[in-house]
């Protein structure tokens, strides 16, 4: 009998540093739409510059402050495709964007979500952390605090925006918002629990790593800050 080897998918990863919403939103969409053509999976890695994204179910109300107190602040406001309501991104915070087809993993969104979710639990617990789902909230959570916020598109099955784990970002941008519409709840960070300051390119490698076991991807490829044809 002739032995049939597995297809493991190739994962092209894409570390951009610190970046605006905008260009990383052309990004994803100039990867999608190459997807479309040649089949390649990217995960794209990034820290955003200070940012408010309102999801498709999101409110205006989760928006505490004033448009002008967030311009003087620096924070930007976007109105994207993704699931969700209001999130906010910035410096210190690593946020994953996978460009993935899931008719090479499996057609079915609430399995992505969960195994999203699986990739952050399992990094947090390389650092001794114990993070956990909670029924009816997408996300990862430490206790009572979120530590991580997920929130996905999907076209003709190829995914794209993605998650964010709050590794040191500025916690007093959080209370500008009420996170992802959940009032009961608190925001939490990898350093704030471990009570340390963390690399977090140390973070990114392990996300990467623990991404690849968790969706059984090749990761290759790395490349920074690169440049697609529009």
């Amino acid at each position: 009998m002739t032995d049939k080897t597995s297809f493991i998918p190739e994962l092209d990863i894409i570390k951009m540093g610190i970046v605006d919403y905008k260009s990383a939103h052309n990004m994803q969409k100039q990867l999608l739409n190459r997807h479309l053509n040649d089949g390649r999976n990217s995960l794209i890695l990034l820290q955003h510059k200070p940012v408010i994204t309102v999801g498709r179910s999101g409110h205006e109300d989760n928006i505490l402050v004033s448009e002008s107190m967030l311009k003087s602040s620096g924070i930007e406001i976007y109105e994207v495709e993704r699931g969700g309501d209001v999130t906010y991104h910035g410096p210190g915070q690593l946020t994953g964007y996978p460009i993935i087809d899931l008719k090479q993993f499996k057609k079915d969104v609430h399995w992505y979500l969960r195994q999203l979710e699986q990739v952050i639990i399992d990094v947090l617990a390389q650092y001794g952390i114990e993070g956990k789902r909670i029924d009816a909230y997408t996300g990862v959570w430490v206790g009572n605090e979120k530590v991580a916020a997920i929130g996905v598109a999907v076209r003709r099955w190829i995914t794209y925006h993605g998650f964010a784990l709050n590794i040191h970002p500025d916690m007093s941008h959080f209370k500008m918002i009420t996170p992802c519409g959940i009032t009961d709840k608190g925001v939490t960070s990898l350093e704030k629990l471990l009570g340390y300051k963390i690399d977090l390119n140390e973070v990114m490698d392990k996300t990467i790593s623990v991404f690849g076991k968790i969706f059984k991807v090749k990761p290759i490829h790395t490349r920074i800050n690169p440049t697609l044809p529009g």
